[in-house]
């Protein structure tokens, strides 16, 4: 299901691009964190996630398979807030989807944060998901369902 939406949505690698701040003084936090959010935003524009996800008590069960493209990523005027246009494809979901998601920083890995998000026509989520050096992990919670999800992330100018 749509448990890595947020992944997807997006989003996101530990920042491989190269975006420099140039400023005639001394780079400030400020500009160095608003440097940081337009990395990560380019960096998500065109990325796909390509993985796998489990369900809470089947385990057990052959992974089932999940891509996810952020077809396009911005940085919002509010803190840590980004707009993603993203492509689901999973079962009978085929569509792209406008999401506002939240993205946090655990110092310099981005985390992809959803709580009780709607999605119209696929219902209601929650999740964590983790980027770093080109992979994703993380948990994804949806009504009583649950379960983790994990994979690559293949960068637009790679595909």
């Amino acid at each position: 299901m749509i448990r890595s939406i947020v992944l997807v949505f997006a989003c996101i690698t530990m920042l491989v691009s190269d975006v420099s701040v140039a400023t005639a003084q001394a780079p400030t936090e400020s500009t160095d964190k608003d440097a940081r959010e337009l990395r990560l935003a380019k960096y998500l524009s065109g990325a796909t996630f390509t993985g796998h996800f489990t369900v809470d008590g089947k385990e057990d069960r052959a992974l089932k398979p999940e891509s996810y493209t952020i077809k396009s990523c911005e940085k919002l005027p509010e803190p840590d807030m980004y707009s993603m246009k993203v492509a689901i494809k999973y079962g009978d979901t085929d569509g792209e989807f406008p999401m506002q998601l939240k993205i946090l920083w655990s110092d310099r890995t981005p985390v992809i944060t959803m709580d009780s998000v709607w999605i119209p026509g696929l219902g209601t989520f929650s999740s964590r998901v983790l980027i770093h050096d080109g992979r994703y992990a993380g948990t994804w919670q949806h009504d009583a369902k649950g379960g983790h999800l994990f994979g690559k992330i293949t960068p637009a100018k790679e595909q």
